[in-house]
């Protein structure tokens, strides 16, 4: 997400085994943080991440921080079945020849943007300024939860203060978000971007892009 391009988005997959321990081994959620990072980044690889998780249903926090972009998630994680195993591919353990207990992706929202820049990653300024957002899934879930509520806010001075912006609904999962940008020299430092996104499942993501694009 170095250059936040605008079809840049924030992409990991991430799985969960359930076994008979009732706590999470602290180095499989480290090993899980670095590949995390390295895939929010644009590098394979994300798919071979597994971690285990207690077998009851129970509510988590996942944060990573990729290029001063911050994404939080919680989210509901319940005890995965054999129905639960993604078809499209096989779990970790299969792929090791480890454990061959169920596994599934994690239900976490994630955004995608297009933010309608020029080819110099620039917006205009004194103007009001469209960036479509999606919130999608992984595909592997077995059913994929639908985003209900999506709101942004942006930032002209590098995070000091933050304005709401307008966003409205305009597809399935897809909102579309106006930023009334300021003068040039009100937004020295770019505008930022922080962005919450809720499904009906009552999982939460929010993102914070500190400097999304600059104004011309």
């Amino acid at each position: 997400m170095t250059a936040l391009d605008t079809d840049k988005e924030t992409d990991t997959m991430k799985y969960i085994r359930t076994p008979s321990a009732r706590r999470r081994r602290p180095g499989a959620l480290l090993v899980l943080a670095a590949a995390a990072m390295l895939a929010l980044a644009g590098c394979e690889g994300g798919d071979l991440v597994s971690y285990d998780l207690p077998a009851e249903s129970a509510r988590y926090t996942f944060e990573t921080t990729t290029d001063d972009v911050k994404t939080v998630w919680e989210y509901t994680s319940a005890e995965a079945t054999k129905d639960d195993t993604p078809k499209v591919s096989p779990c970790v353990g299969e792929l090791t020849g480890g454990s061959k207990e169920a596994c599934r992706p994690e239900p976490l929202i994630f955004l995608r943007y297009d933010f309608g820049l020029a080819l110099d990653n620039t917006a205009r300024a004194g103007r009001k300024h469209d960036v479509t957002i999606v919130g999608y899934f992984q595909e592997r879930l077995t059913d994929s939860p639908r985003v209900t509520s999506l709101k942004a806010e942006a930032t002209f001075d590098g995070g000091s203060t933050w304005h709401r912006a307008t966003t409205k609904a305009t597809g399935r999962n897809t909102f579309t978000t106006t930023i009334d940008n300021p003068p040039r020299d009100r937004a020295a430092k770019g505008v930022g971007l922080r962005v919450s996104a809720v499904d009906d499942h009552g999982n939460t993501v929010r993102q914070t892009i500190p400097k999304a694009y600059t104004l011309r």
